[in-house]
C-alpha cells in the first residue's frame, strides 16, 4: 500500500511539474490595461493563441503572421507593433500598468494549416504610445479566418 501511494505521489508531482514547466514556458500578451489577452506558445512554430485556446498567429522571427497569411505586426523586444509603428500588446516586463492575475486557459484548438504568407510592410518607426484604434484582440484576429 505504500508503495502504491508512494508511486502516485510521484505521478501526481511529475504531472504537476511538467503542466507548471510548459505554463511557463509561454508568455503571456497584455493589452493596453494589463489585461491577459494571448500567450506564445513554446512550440515550433511560436504560436500566439488567445486565451479562449484559438490559435490565431505565430512568429516568424520577429515578424507576426496571422495563419490565413497576413503579415499583422512585429513582436520587438517585448512588445507587439502594428503597421502604423503603435504598441498593441507586451509582454509583462514591459507594461507600464499593473498586469491583471491570469484567468485559467481553455483548451488549446488545432493549429489551421498556414496561409501563403503575403510581403510584409517596411517597418514603421516604432512609437513609445498605445494604439488608441486598435486592441491586442482586434489585432490578432486580423490573422484569423474567423
Amino acid at each position: 500500500m505504500k508503495v502504491v501511494c508512494g508511486f502516485a505521489l510521484a505521478w501526481i508531482f511529475m504531472c504537476g511539474t511538467l503542466l507548471s514547466q510548459s505554463a511557463s514556458d509561454e508568455i503571456t500578451l497584455y493589452g493596453a490595461s494589463g489585461k491577459p489577452v494571448a500567450y506564445i506558445a513554446d512550440d515550433d512554430d511560436s504560436t500566439i493563441y488567445l486565451w479562449s485556446g484559438k490559435p490565431v498567429a505565430y512568429l516568424k522571427s520577429e515578424d507576426v503572421y496571422g495563419f490565413n497569411g497576413k503579415h499583422l505586426g512585429w513582436f520587438v523586444k517585448g512588445l507587439i507593433y502594428n503597421h502604423d509603428g503603435e504598441i498593441v500588446g507586451a509582454t509583462r516586463s514591459r507594461l507600464k500598468v499593473a498586469a491583471q492575475v491570469s484567468p485559467i486557459k481553455s483548451l488549446k484548438e488545432l493549429k489551421p494549416l498556414k496561409g501563403l504568407k503575403e510581403l510584409k510592410p517596411l517597418k514603421p518607426i516604432f512609437s513609445m504610445s498605445w494604439s488608441e484604434d486598435e486592441t491586442l484582440r482586434s489585432f490578432l484576429l486580423i490573422g484569423s479566418d474567423d
